[in-house]
């Protein structure tokens, strides 16, 4: 089974637990997601199905939007509500206007230290392995950009916001420095990702949904349209010979396109060949070839 699942995760099942029970309910052992959610965090979780996985390269820089609130008052050892507190716990003494003036402060790009309870690894170790076993956790400051940082609301202790952030950003780091900025602790209270690329919860389906699917043999009817994959790429459907030429590697012109460095071929309507990258004028190199 080939094609691109949307998930709405629900809360205490980790991104590897969803993989697991959607590999159960379709069938297909070949499953990735695009962007680990924690087990506290809700919302959008896309996965590829089948040949598919091989396409998770183009999804990468897909910035990511969440909604959430943090809770002020004392930091923990994993930013989030899951951790342990740390330091003293103070009554934050801060108005609706003043978090949103620091929250400033965090918009655009900036430099974020990831989660020491993270998936980065250190020499090939997850971070967080190495902090629950009590071992020193040195990660690298990393480049993110915060494209939209909105506290809209504020009822002490507890902020509520809405933030869009570029691909590999930690929104529990975000919770953390903003409370070390006031100077009163902080950590990540709860957690939903709305729209992940161009997918959002609207398109989102349940694992209800979508075991009552596998009962009924319908999954396939329900996976997005190939073709709605990756919109900034312009799709194009080949004849026979020029899908030969592309399954043996071999580049071919497809003049419509002089101007797209990538380009989705078909050979159908549905049938997704490849992803093609110009390499010169009208002549397209196929990049990944999926059957």
């Amino acid at each position: 089974m080939n094609g691109l699942l949307i998930l709405d995760k629900p809360q205490g099942m980790t991104s590897h637990d969803v993989v697991a029970r959607a590999r159960k309910l379709t069938g297909e052992r070949s499953i990735g997601h695009l962007g680990t959610l924690d087990p506290m965090a809700t919302g959008v979780l896309p996965l590829l199905l089948g040949k598919f996985t091989r396409l998770a390269q183009f999804f990468r820089q897909e910035s990511k939007r969440y909604t959430g609130s943090i809770r002020f008052g004392f930091a923990t050892d994993t930013y989030d509500a899951e951790g342990s507190p740390v330091g003293d716990v103070v009554e934050p003494a801060w108005t609706l206007d003043e978090i949103r003036a620091a929250a400033l402060g965090f918009l655009g790009i900036i430099e974020q230290t990831p989660p020491s309870y993270s998936a980065k690894k250190i020499e090939g170790t997850p971070a967080y392995k190495l902090a629950r076993a009590g071992a020193p956790v040195a990660l690298r400051s990393v480049k993110i950009e915060v494209r939209r940082l909105e506290i809209l609301s504020y009822q002490s202790p507890l902020a509520f916001f809405d933030i869009e952030v570029s691909s590999g950003g930690y929104i529990r780091s975000i919770a953390h420095d903003l409370g070390r900025k006031l100077c009163c602790g902080a950590h990540l209270a709860s957690l939903r990702r709305v729209q992940a690329g161009e997918w959002t919860l609207a398109q989102a389906v349940t694992l209800d949904d979508l075991a009552a699917w596998a009962s009924a043999g319908e999954i396939e009817e329900h996976l997005p349209h190939p073709r709605r994959m990756l919109p900034q790429m312009p799709a194009v459907t080949v004849d026979a010979m020029t899908a030969g030429r592309l399954r043996n590697g071999m580049p071919c012109n497809l003049p419509e396109f002089s101007q797209a460095p990538l380009v989705k071929i078909f050979t159908s309507q549905r049938e997704l060949l490849a992803i093609g990258r110009r390499v010169a004028g009208t002549l397209i190199q196929p990049m990944v070839v999926l059957g």
